[in-house]
Formats: structure tokens, sequence, C-alpha cells
């Protein structure tokens, strides 16, 4: 007790020699409560099929883009591949479980285009796939879960890929159409929360700018990739996934919704930034950087054209709508999906030397970076262009309120991988940083809703460590530690201080002084222990 009075003094010397760091703890979410959110709030987890599932080619399901391209060597980060992933397909039942126990209210997570429909619109429904997605949707709701249901996250089937090149073809519009419809006629009887895409904004990033992702397309400065064009395609391919989102929309609403009952919206990559330098320059980049990140897609579901600042500076590179076009995508959607993790410095390149890469049209002329002068906008993780930069929370929400008229909001994912992974299981499983992760972002969204913002729900990402992706199991973001030899699923601390924020509406520690010291330290050598930055963004 004595050596605990001890810390809990030295701890209160240095909050009054430092108001600073006495307004970061008092900001950090340390009495984040269910209670300061609305009633009827959706607290819940996400995954996604192809990140968790596994079963990779059982049961009739054909090779997506992402099956093919993990099995070429050197793609994935110690090449890892999603063959068994989590095994979510054969343990589903455990994992709701998991959710249960955890006193969610939600799960946000995605179909397998590929496990419905093999090889697209060219072949027959898999009626395995179908009883799947029956049983994981009928176990949730009895269980008192709300799905939310993505229908495309990333993975394609690959007979697409082959037939005509995916997203860079119109024709994949008409082919997401009949998936969605596939999905609509055979689960919206029960699904009340549609989603048609995940980030489309990052996958044409990752896919046609840097390469990164399947189809791997990109060009110099990007890239060195066999095939692409990083300044021409990524706005052809965003053209097509917006398009066909648009087209699955009008189809749902003219003959699904009235039925039905339910919602449909569509998920975007969102980032907050702020200018690298108090100038009126770097301003106008951090203008522009969120109209090419955030308003590329929502701008363009919402008002029905993509954003001025786009239009000026890629000029016949960006695709045109026709009337009609125009007219059933404005307003083609119920709600918002936001999927945030972190903020970045912007920097104007238009009238100040840049890396190459931000002097380019497709990025805006603004080069981001995580970093000024050496020092990071806010702790590290293990993806190193995300920071833990919590007041970018409440500010990414306050932009989309004000753009977007306020229109109802989600929060479909956030999450936190640490930097440094030690690899024992001990210390993976004290995820102290997680937890501080959490409370610190939901105590500056409980702000933003307490200013009027209309967010209906929070996702953690994700339920599980799972496919992260070209990080392949490196990172992870889970409330539960998965084995990769068992595929056990063993409670974090963060699973444990979620469950007791549900249940209990309050996040406090159970020994309140001595956690707030501990939280106090991590957030303390976070920032002075933390190594150079890698590659800016």
């Amino acid at each position: 007790m004595q050596v605990k009075r001890l810390q809990f003094l030295f701890l209160s010397f240095l909050l009054l020699k430092n108001p600073s760091l006495a307004q970061s703890l008092n900001d950090d979410g340390q009495d984040v409560k269910r209670s300061h959110f609305p009633d009827g709030f959706i607290f819940g987890t996400s995954t996604s099929s192809y990140q968790v599932e596994g079963a990779y080619i059982e049961d009739g399901k054909g090779l997506n883009n992402w099956d093919v391209f993990s099995h070429i060597p050197g793609n994935i980060k110690n090449n890892d591949n999603g063959d068994i992933a989590d095994n979510h397909y054969y343990r589903f039942l455990e994992d709701i479980e998991l959710m249960s126990s955890l006193g969610t209210n939600a799960y946000r997570f995605s179909i397998s285009w590929a496990r419905i429909l093999p090889r697209g619109k060219f072949g027959q429904v898999n009626p395995r796939g179908i009883m799947f997605y029956n049983k994981l949707i009928d176990n949730l709701l009895e269980r008192g879960m709300e799905p939310f249901v993505t229908i495309h996250h990333h993975d394609i089937p690959q007979e697409l890929v082959d037939r005509y090149g995916g997203w860079l073809s119109p024709l994949m519009q008409e082919d997401f159409v009949y998936f969605a419809e596939t999905c609509f006629k055979s689960f919206g009887d029960r699904i009340k929360n549609w989603i048609t895409m995940n980030e489309p904004n990052l996958l044409v990033d990752m896919s046609y700018i840097r390469g990164w992702y399947p189809p791997a397309h990109c060009s110099p400065p990007f890239g060195n990739c066999s095939a692409g064009n990083s300044d021409i395609e990524p706005p052809i391919a965003m053209h097509n996934m917006i398009l066909g989102h648009a087209k699955a929309v009008k189809l749902y609403r003219e003959h699904f919704q009235l039925e039905q009952g339910g919602y449909i919206g569509i998920v975007g990559f969102t980032e907050y930034f702020e200018p690298l330098r108090d100038s009126e320059l770097d301003r106008q980049a951090v203008r522009r950087a969120l109209a090419f990140t955030n308003a590329w897609l929502f701008d363009a579901v919402v008002f029905g054209d993509y954003p001025a600042e786009m239009r000026l500076y890629l000029g016949s590179a960006l695709p045109t709508f026709s009337l009609e076009e125009t007219c059933y995508l404005k307003g083609s959607l119920d709600f918002i999906g936001m999927n945030f993790y972190t903020s970045l410095y912007a920097k104007d390149c238009i009238h100040s030397a840049c890396i190459s890469g931000g002097d380019r049209p497709i990025r805006g002329f603004v080069y981001t970076t995580g970093e000024r002068d050496g020092e990071p906008i806010g702790g590290r993780c293990g993806n190193p262009r995300f920071f833990v930069v919590p007041e970018g929370m409440e500010k990414i929400v306050n932009y989309m309120k004000e753009r977007y008229n306020n229109m109802p909001m989600f929060v479909t994912e956030n999450g936190f991988s640490p930097p440094q992974q030690n690899d024992q299981v001990q210390a993976l499983l004290q995820d102290t940083s997680r937890v501080n992760f959490h409370k610190s972002y939901l105590a500056a969204l409980a702000r933003a809703i307490r200013n009027g913002a209309n967010v209906r729900g929070y996702f953690v990402w994700s339920l599980v460590d799972n496919f992260e992706w070209i990080d392949g199991y490196s990172l992870r973001y889970g409330l539960y530690y998965v084995d990769r030899q068992t595929l056990e699923r063993v409670p974090k601390l963060s699973a444990k201080w979620y469950k007791k924020f549900l249940a209990n509406g309050s996040s406090n520690h159970n020994n309140e002084e001595d956690f707030t010291i501990r939280s106090f330290r991590n957030t303390n050598a976070m920032i002075l222990g933390s190594e150079a930055s890698k590659a800016a963004i």
C-alpha cells in the first residue's frame, strides 16, 4: 500500500508540473461509460469472410482473388494465407458464444462472394454457401445479436478477374448487382442492416496505386508493378464500384426494402488530417486530403458527384456520371459506415517541394505523414501508417456530420494492433494498450455524440486475431488471441474490459489508482520510446 501511495503521489506531482499531461489523461477515456451513449446504441465486433473463415476450397466454394494472390510467394508477410484463417467456417458457433459472452448486441461480417457464386453470374448459386450463412444469421439472432452484413469486403471470384479484369471493367457492376440480389433474396428476410461494400476508396489505393493488394497494379513513383497505371486506373476502378453500389441500392429499394424493412449503406475508410505547418497552404492541403480520401466516396453517394477538388486536379482522368446515373447515385445510402483508425499530417505539394508521390494529381498534390520534426502525431501502432490520435475520432465525426447533413452514421471499424509485439502469449493477453486505445476513442466519440453527431453504433475491429491482408498474422487486432497451431481462442484483457464496460456501464478498472498509473507509464513509454517512423504515407 505504501508503494502504491508513493506512486500515486509521484503521478500527482507530475500532473501538477505538466498541465497538458493532466489534460491528456483527463481526455483519455478513463471514465467513459456505456451510459454516455444513447439508448439503443449498437456495440459490436467486426470481421470479414476471407480474414476469418478459412475452408477456402470446401463445400463448393470457388477460388477468389485473395486465394490466388496469397499463394504467390512474397506477396504476404511470412507467406501466410487465409486457407484456414481462424476456421470460423467450422467454429462460428464458438465465436457466436464469445460475442454473446461479451454482451455485444451486433456482429458485422461479410459474405464470401466466391462461396455463394463460385463463378460469379457465369455459374450456379452454391447451396452449401447459402446454408452456412443461414446458420450463422439464425444463430446470431437467437442470441440477440443484430447482423450487419457486408456484401463485398475486398474478395471477388477469381473467374471475374480472369474474364474481364475485375473492377477495371464496367461489367463488374452488373456482376456485383447479381451477387447483391442473391444475398437480398437469400437472407434479406432477417437482415435489417446491409453494407454494399467495404472501403472502396482504400481498395483502389492498395490495389491500383500502391499495388499491394490484388491485382497488384501500380506504376512509378508509387511502385514497380508488372502492370498498371497509378494515375489512371484508380478512378476507373472506383467509378465502377460506386456505380455497382448505386445500382444494388436501387434494386434493393425498388424490390426488397419495403417488404423486408431493412436499411442499406456503404463503408468508407476515413482519416483525419492536421496541417503539417501552421500555414494557409497546409490548411488547404488538409482540405484536399479530406476530399481525396473521404469525400471521393461519400460525396458521390450522397450528392451524386465527386468533390470539386478532385475535378479540379484530376480533370479528364476522373470519370463523369450521366444524368441517369446521377439520379440513382444521389442519396444512395440510408447510413454512413466509417472505418476510422488514425490521423495524419498533410503538407502542400503545389507550392512546395515534396517527396515523390505526394506531388501527383492522384494524391491531390498532398504529402501525408505521421511525423512532424521527428515527433509522431500520436502513439505508434503495429501498422506503421497508423497512430493513436483519439481526438481524430471526434474531428472526423464532426467533419462527416457537417459535410453530409448529419445523416445516420456507424463507426463500423476501430481497433489497435500494438507495435513491436512480444510474441509471448501472456504479453499478448495483457493488452493494456488496446484497452486504453478503445477507451480514449470511445470517449472522443461520446463527446461528438453529445455535440449532436448522429452516430448509432461502434464496432471493434476485431473479434479475434485474424489474417490482416498483406501483413498476414503478424498484426493482432483481436479482443481474443488465436493460437495459430490449435486455433484456440483466449480472451485478452481487452475482451474482459469490453465485457465489463458493456455489462456495468463503466470502464473503470477494479483498482483504478493502480490502473491509472500503469496507463500513464504506457503512454509515456510510447511517446519517449518510439522508433523512427517508417516510410511516410
